[in-house]
């Protein structure tokens, strides 16, 4: 696939696609959201846990 081939596929791709709505761009807000949240959580929760259990086995 070659440089024409790409261009081509961009433009053919951007004529058919369309601007969001109000509403469906709140949704896809609101689902980045959540999962950056669940993300950051599981994060969290993963450091909490190895920083106790690294403390437990430190012996001081």
């Amino acid at each position: 696939m070659g440089v024409k081939d790409t261009v081509r596929s961009i433009i053919h791709a951007l004529k058919y696609s369309r601007k969001s709505s109000r509403e469906e761009y709140m949704l896809y807000l609101k689902l980045v959201f959540i999962a950056l949240f669940l993300v950051g959580g599981i994060g969290i929760i993963i450091h909490l846990v190895a920083s106790t259990i690294t403390y437990m086995f430190s012996g001081s």
